[in-house]
């Protein structure tokens, strides 16, 4: 498991969302037609609120084994490899920039089909076009940090029950566009 990092929330910049396009055009390169697409989700995709400085991005790809096939590919970019890391039929990698040891990116790796990568962007899009969710969050992760300025995991946990009601909104909503 990655160890935790400290909780910075910084306002929204969009060249997050340029260089997230940037990785994912890497992981692409790298990895070649078993990546079907690299989504841009979690909070650095989100406007109007603050995040860690973390792209989490979701490549979607052929098939989970196609991809650990390419383990060493995705390591020469310079992410570490934690597997399932506790949710089945996910891979999960992290990129940590070698002179601060600060977390650049996070992969949340799913095939393709998988409805993990239809919950994220729901949450994603809800927070979009909801004016007054994303403040709401932004509110939650306030709170959450003050608690667990320094543990990563901690503060993750303890927005878990605002993103799971959000997300149940957000996926009803989806259904019934």
């Amino acid at each position: 498991m990655p160890p935790p990092i400290k909780v910075e929330l910084l306002l929204h910049d969009p060249q997050w969302a340029e260089q997230a396009t940037a990785e994912g055009q890497a992981l692409i390169a790298a990895i070649g037609p078993c990546v079907l697409a690299v989504h841009h989700v979690g909070s650095t995709a989100i406007p109007r609120i603050r995040t860690k400085p973390v792209l989490d991005l979701i490549p979607v790809v052929s098939s989970l084994s196609d991809l650990d096939q390419h383990r060493g590919e995705l390591e020469r970019l310079g992410y570490a490899w934690w597997g399932e890391l506790g949710l089945p039929g996910r891979r999960y990698c992290t990129k940590t920039d070698p002179g601060s040891m600060r977390r650049l990116v996070q992969l949340h790796c799913y095939a393709e089909g998988s409805p993990e990568v239809v919950r994220h962007l729901a949450f994603r899009d809800y927070l979009r076009q909801n004016a007054d969710v994303a403040p709401a969050y932004d509110q939650e992760k306030a709170r959450c940090r003050r608690l667990y300025p320094n543990d990563s995991h901690a503060y993750g946990d303890c927005k878990d029950a605002w993103i799971r009601e959000v997300e149940t909104r957000a996926l009803v909503a989806l259904k019934n566009q």
